[in-house]
């Protein structure tokens, strides 16, 4: 059976790349590592955290790809030259992603006591009105003509 989408209504005509973000988020957020916290900032302003204890500032990369954030962190313990008696510090390669929407951008990103902060704004988009000319079938047929007799 087909899925049934709330964006397939015929009045929401070019929305359908808003799906396949959706889409896109649904698929990165199975993952768990490392935690995360979104919080709200200011009314235009988020930051995301995220715990990556362990890792030095040279071990992680934040990226932007077309309206889609991307944190990887490569481990810095993927040697295996250490011996473990017992691990419960996790510590191993991720790539966490995050679907932006229009108009979010990334101000910054820094790190502190284990923390990666990245400061998200929302750009304030303006009202745009824009009116069309309605041409009648007169008007056409006289362009029509003026044309010909050109």
């Amino acid at each position: 059976m087909a899925r049934m989408s709330v964006f397939s209504s015929p009045l929401l005509l070019g929305f359908e790349h808003i799906e396949q973000m959706i889409d896109r988020a649904n698929k990165s957020s199975a993952e768990g590592y490392p935690p995360y916290n979104i919080e709200q900032i200011g009314q235009n302003a988020l930051r995301i955290t995220l715990a990556v204890a362990g890792f030095s500032e040279n071990d992680l990369a934040v990226t932007v790809e077309d309206n889609q954030l991307y944190i990887r962190g490569k481990s810095p313990n993927s040697s295996g030259e250490k011996v473990y008696l017992h691990r419960g510090i996790a510590s191993r390669n991720f790539t966490r992603s995050f679907v932006l929407a229009e108009g979010i951008e990334v101000n910054s990103a820094q790190q502190e006591n284990g923390l990666l902060h990245i400061e998200l704004k929302r750009k304030t988009i303006e009202s745009k009105v824009k009116e069309i000319k309605i041409n009648s079938e007169d008007d056409n047929i006289s362009a029509q003509k003026k044309i010909s007799l050109d």
